[in-house]
């Protein structure tokens, strides 16, 4: 019986070895937390501006995405002192006063979980145009 020996040389590259991947997947999540943040202020400032009944201009302004704990992107409205009497979840709420809140940011919330799939799904066919996440 002949003995014989067989050698292979073998290099892994591409995408996932050399660390491209990561880096999309990492930026993708990134961009469809903010592309979903941003749809969700919107949503909010469409509904504020059905619901107030005498606008400043000031509160609304003050509705941004901003970077929270954790890194996720929320939409807040930068701590204006009266925000939680507009929500309706402040002391000076019912039953002090009449004023129950407009409740905004608690109705967009099911809005915007609705649509987040969507927004992502969107997105990630975007990175995957450029070849991206395949």
């Amino acid at each position: 019986m002949p003995d014989f020996q067989i050698r292979v040389n073998a290099t892994r590259t591409g995408p996932i070895r050399d660390g491209r991947f990561q880096l999309a997947a990492h930026q993708y999540s990134d961009d469809m937390g903010y592309a979903v943040a941003l749809h969700g202020e919107r949503l909010v400032q469409q509904r504020l501006r059905q619901v107030l009944r005498n606008p400043t201009g000031y509160y609304q302004s003050r509705i941004t995405v901003e970077r929270g704990r954790g890194g996720a992107y929320v939409v807040a409205d930068g701590g204006v002192i009266y925000g939680p009497w507009l929500e309706g979840t402040g002391s000076r709420n019912f039953p002090v006063t009449r004023f129950r809140g407009y409740s905004t940011f608690r109705r967009v919330k099911p809005m915007v979980d609705r649509d987040s799939q969507r927004i992502a799904m969107d997105l990630l066919r975007r990175y995957q145009a450029r070849g991206l996440l395949r």
